[in-house]
């Protein structure tokens, strides 16, 4: 798999490392669901500042992940996208309507801490 996950406290960030195929944004989304769970995370961070493209299947992926981490009860970002990668969603539109996004992982991290608390339970 070409993507890493981490826990930091009650979060857990998942980095892309390079370009990923379709099974490996499964196998991502797989291993964050059962993360989340293990974890008791209340936060997710996926970092795609690797990604140089986006398809239309990492999209609805992305999308997806970030919905089935809510209905866990826990909160997603996504963040890094990089700013060609980003007008080349909207040329082709492909959107992540209903997903936070965020600049990069410090702005990702932070805006979790003022969702969740310190406490890491939801507001």
């Amino acid at each position: 798999m070409r993507a890493s996950i981490l826990k930091q406290s009650k979060f857990l960030i998942a980095s892309v490392q390079g370009s990923m195929t379709d099974a490996d944004l499964v196998q991502l989304r797989e291993d964050l669901g059962a993360g989340v769970r293990r974890h008791r995370a209340t936060g997710v961070v996926v970092d795609v500042a690797m990604l140089d493209v986006m398809d239309s299947f990492a999209v609805r992926t992305l999308r997806g992940i970030a919905q089935m981490v809510k209905l866990l009860g826990a909160e997603c970002i996504v963040v890094g996208i990089q700013p060609d990668v980003a007008f080349s969603m909207v040329q082709l539109g492909l959107t992540l309507e209903g997903t936070t996004t965020a600049l990069d992982l410090e702005d990702g991290l932070s805006t979790l801490r003022e969702r969740i608390g310190a406490e890491g339970n939801p507001l």
